[in-house]
């Protein structure tokens, strides 16, 4: 009976605490693509990415029902970094959804703006977090730093200000007014006020006092990223560690949260043996157990991580269970495909520090080992018959030319038109009187570049896995490019570390399509993952050795790139960019066709805006990408 009034009073107190409102709600998923086009639009920095807060303490004053449900503790704050952009999940401040609205297209163009200004920081508000880069006062700086950004950004786009305005009155109007307040917080509240209303004014705030609260969130301001914070030596970031444990990827793994590194306990077993209330485990805490299922998911554990503002996260010296669980190992040499020289030596760009890295990468080349020639397979027998049928009309073709000084027959129209001129007395041309028969050539080279990474080891139906789409998706595109006597390549990539970067060739441009090609497609596998940057370097060097006057670069793909080591995140992105500029720079035409359905937030910055396009179901590859290669050859 106590438990059940006890619930009862749980629901009842945290219903009228609970001052959010649920149904004029908008969700971060409503405005996602909104957002990255309006951030870059806005002159945001385009190689970020939208992700979801992660929820923190705020250590300001609560309204006293707050208090009583023990609600409140935690909001969810936008911040931007070198790598995110990241928004809360949810905005529901507000009664009226189209201002819950208006307050992430604000939060957006505030962050545009920060973003493209290197002098803008922002320190934590919290007491303790660190010093600010104005002063020795936290929360000061934060605040004149915000400050800053919005003049600058109401400055740039006058529009907005109405909507400012707006936002600034609901969000006034859902704190804790001054009066309320003890005297010291008061003034504090009076100063983030006028802060607030005009920005600009407020250049110092009155000291907290020693046991002072923090003061209340700021929807509308930005606040530090988990990267900016103070970081002790034996702490990294959750992307770092994420990054070099090879972390599986959960529901929520969007969100971004701090992270600090804890002493592995020395237990080997669970046990308590001495039984005291305080001694009940959390989730904070972390019990390493004996339990030969270590490998099995925890499906509590991603919402656990949601309501935590730290990870803590140690290392143990085991293997943990990655992202997609499979033996990275290479093969022995009698198991792997056949090497191909000793290496070629690239380079790679460090967006950090601005710089290319020479000599950084080593692309081994491969041709598989064991690709019994084959035949067309049945299943795609029809598909491929029509498609030949189709790209026939592309096949070169000749022609006639009329009007010739010379050729293969008279030009009868020329010499009647010649007679009848002469015949009234016009002087005719004595030249061209002749047909002359050309060739139409299609001038142009396509190389096909596949990710072959291990996520296309995944399923995409009950039948078949994304390698299996790209084994049919090259036959059927190479059986189409066979009719019409374009020169092409096929290739594939996957890497393992900057020193194992395998190039597979499949066809190349000098050899036919027959059944040792197809035999070689058949044996495309999953490899490991994706350095994409490398990959295009290498693609580009064979590609501008075609003399064509149209080089199209095709790269089939399905994710980001990325790798074991730092090639993760921005640095990928950034790699891959520069290496993409390196290949327009050379002539040659990128084009990216990728089954990821996020690629719209970072295949932009990468190819522009009609440089890639999406295939929402990966089964319909096989047959839409000859189709789709027409369109971008078609004159």
């Amino acid at each position: 009976m106590e438990e059940f009034v006890g619930e009862l009073w749980h629901r009842f107190i945290t219903r009228v605490a609970d001052k959010s409102h649920p149904e004029a709600a908008v969700s971060l998923a409503e405005v996602e693509k909104t957002a990255g086009i309006l951030f870059r639009a806005l002159g945001g920095d385009p190689g970020l990415r939208v992700a979801q807060a992660a929820n923190t303490e705020h250590g300001g004053r609560r309204r006293l029902l707050q208090r009583l449900a023990g609600s409140g503790e935690k909001v969810t704050h936008a911040s931007v970094d070198g790598e995110t952009l990241s928004l809360p999940p949810r905005i529901a401040f507000f009664p009226d959804r189209p201002l819950n609205r208006d307050l992430y297209l604000w939060l957006i163009a505030l962050a545009s703006r920060v973003s493209g200004d290197s002098r803008t920081t922002f320190p934590s508000p919290l007491a303790g977090e660190g010093l600010g880069a104005r002063g020795n006062d936290p929360e000061a700086a934060w605040l004149i730093a915000n400050q800053e950004a919005t003049r600058a950004t109401l400055a740039r786009f006058p529009g907005l200000e109405s909507r400012y305005r707006r936002l600034v009155d609901a969000c006034l109007a859902l704190r804790l007014p001054p009066e309320r307040l003890p005297p010291d917080e008061a003034v504090r509240e009076i100063t983030l006020r006028a802060a607030l209303t005009d920005p600009g004014s407020v250049r110092a705030l009155p000291p907290a006092p020693k046991k002072a609260k923090a003061l209340q969130p700021v929807p509308l301001w930005l606040y530090p990223s988990a990267d900016s914070l103070p970081t002790a030596p034996d702490q990294e970031s959750a992307d770092d560690i994420a990054r070099s444990q090879g972390g599986r990827e959960e529901e929520g793994a969007k969100k971004r949260h701090k992270a600090k590194k804890a002493d592995m306990p020395q237990d080997k077993n669970g046990i308590v043996l001495h039984f005291r209330a305080e001694s009940l485990f959390s989730w904070g805490e972390y019990v390493k157990v004996n339990r030969h299922t270590d490998e099995d998911e925890n499906p509590d554990a991603a919402r656990a991580a949601e309501d935590m503002e730290f990870l803590a996260v140690a290392r143990d010296g085991r293997d943990t269970a990655s992202k997609v669980r499979f033996d990275l190992d290479l093969p022995s040499a009698s198991e792997d495909d056949t090497p191909l020289g000793e290496g070629i030596l690239l380079p790679e760009w460090d967006w950090k520090k601005r710089l290319m890295r020479p000599d950084h990468c080593r692309v081994q080349l491969f041709t598989a080992r064991n690709a019994p020639p084959i035949p067309i397979p049945p299943r795609l027998a029809r598909t491929a018959k029509r498609l030949r049928s189709q790209f026939a009309s592309l096949t070169p073709a000749r022609r006639w030319l009329k009007d010739q000084p010379e050729g293969v027959e008279p030009d009868v129209d020329a010499c009647v038109r010649d007679a009848a001129d002469r015949l009234a007395g016009i002087q005719g041309d004595a030249m061209g009187h002749y047909l002359s028969q050309v060739r139409k050539e299609r001038d142009m080279a396509c190389l096909v570049l596949a990710d072959l990474s291990l996520s296309t080891d995944a399923y995409v139906s009950n039948h078949q896995r994304v390698i299996d789409v790209i084994r049919d998706s090259l036959m059927l595109f190479s059986e189409a490019l066979s009719a019409t006597g374009d020169r092409f390549g096929l290739y594939g990539f996957s890497s393992l570390k900057r020193d194992h970067v395998r190039f597979q060739r499949i066809k190349e441009f000098d050899s036919p399509f027959n059944a040792e090609a197809r035999g070689r497609i058949a044996a495309l596998k999953p490899g490991y993952y994706t350095r994409m940057g490398a990959a295009i370097r290498q693609a580009t060097s064979v590609l501008e050795k075609q003399p064509a006057a149209l080089r199209l670069l095709l790269i089939l793909s399905d994710g980001k790139p990325n790798d074991l080591d730092s090639y993760e995140g921005r640095y990928g992105i950034e790699d891959t960019r520069m290496a993409l500029i390196e290949a327009r720079d050379k002539g040659l035409r990128p084009f990216c066709v990728t089954i990821d359905k996020e690629g719209a937030a970072y295949l932009p910055h990468l190819f522009g805006p009609a440089g890639y396009t999406i295939i929402r179901k990966p089964e319909e590859l096989p047959a839409r990408l000859p189709m789709l290669y027409a369109r971008l050859t078609a004159n």
